[in-house]
């Protein structure tokens, strides 16, 4: 298949792919006699999980390491689980972070007497304070 239907067949953008060729995370399979790259079953699936893992929120590298360790026979689940276990504890603690993002903008509703927008207390707490 070329880029094209790579692209359909995983709903990736084309320039997302070429991105995952050039950091060495995907490779085409060959290229037709017009120049065109090919993609077989490989690096359909290969695309699939890198698709996943991005969307689970591990970064490029941790993807790597994934897609390393998958490939490497008889490796043992510890350091795919260290993975895991360390993605897992950057979500909670962005949502921890967007927990206080949240608190601190209903405070600022709360406050909100209505009126015009020159004595708007969200306007004020966004704007910079003179030092």
């Amino acid at each position: 298949m070329r880029i094209g239907e790579l692209a359909k067949a995983t709903e990736t953008r084309v320039e997302t792919i070429r991105w995952y060729e050039k950091v060495g995370l995907l490779q085409h399979n060959s290229r037709t006699t017009g120049n065109y790259r090919t993609y077989g079953e490989p690096e359909l699936a290969r695309l699939s999980f890198i698709r996943r893992a991005r969307a689970l929120g591990f970064s490029l590298d941790q993807v790597r390491e994934l897609l390393d360790l998958a490939e490497t026979d008889g490796q043992d689940c510890a350091a795919v689980d260290r993975l895991a276990a360390a993605q897992l504890k950057a979500i909670d603690q962005r949502l921890e972070d967007l927990q206080a993002l949240r608190a601190e903008l209903s405070k600022l509703l709360r406050a909100c007497e209505g009126g015009s927008v020159t004595n708007c207390r969200i306007i004020e707490a966004l704007a910079p304070r003179a030092v």
